[in-house]
């Protein structure tokens, strides 16, 4: 860049003309956005089969089945979202999860295993439950640290949250739904195999 350009160009930055008109530039083109589609009004999803779960455990106890409330909103592990923007949504799910707690009137546990049914938008695409762990995360913080279910969220007392695939939503954004199984005996064990429900 010579000098004369660098001027010319300072000068249009500044909002003023250069010394000379330079060559009428090319039209620019604009990014067009597709409109964004609201998905729907939220719809309930199918319970998922308890049964599946509860035999990959070696000595599981009572169990409860928490399908989450509707947010339009979840935390995934491909997200970029600003730091305030995060920590708004994991405020909100934490609070959902205490509240769901609090209102099944969940009993305090000495050890539980946690599963994470993940029930997605009717897309024709894979997904992988995995990805919405963030999710999981704060609904196991609001169940554990906020409404006291378990003594602390280590493993010593929590096993999982383990992702399941989930039947999808007919309408609306995903949904959760959070089985919690209490354990019988010793520590919490490793989960013998994955399993679709």
């Amino acid at each position: 860049m010579t000098a004369k350009q660098f001027h010319e160009l300072q000068a249009r930055r500044r909002g003023g003309q250069a010394s000379q008109p330079a060559a009428a530039a090319a039209p620019q083109k604009t990014a067009r956005k597709k409109p964004t589609t609201h998905p729907g009004p939220p719809s309930t999803p199918p319970a998922p089969a308890v049964e599946p779960l509860l035999a990959m455990l070696s000595s599981p106890g009572r169990h409860w089945t928490l399908l989450m409330p509707y947010v339009t909103e979840m935390l995934t592990s491909n997200q970029r979202l600003h730091h305030m923007a995060k920590h708004r949504i994991r405020k909100q799910l934490r609070a959902d999860a205490a509240g769901m707690a609090m209102s099944k009137r969940l009993p305090g546990l000495e050890r539980a295993a946690i599963f994470y049914v993940l029930h997605p938008r009717p897309l024709s695409r894979k997904r992988d439950p995995g990805n919405w762990a963030d999710t999981a995360k704060h609904y196991v913080d609001g169940l554990v640290v906020d409404s006291g279910l378990l003594p602390d969220d280590n493993h010593e007392f929590l096993m999982g949250p383990i992702p399941v695939m989930g039947k999808p939503v007919t309408t609306g954004y995903a949904r959760m739904t959070l089985v919690i199984v209490e354990l019988l005996g010793g520590a919490p064990t490793q989960v013998q195999e994955k399993v679709n429900v």
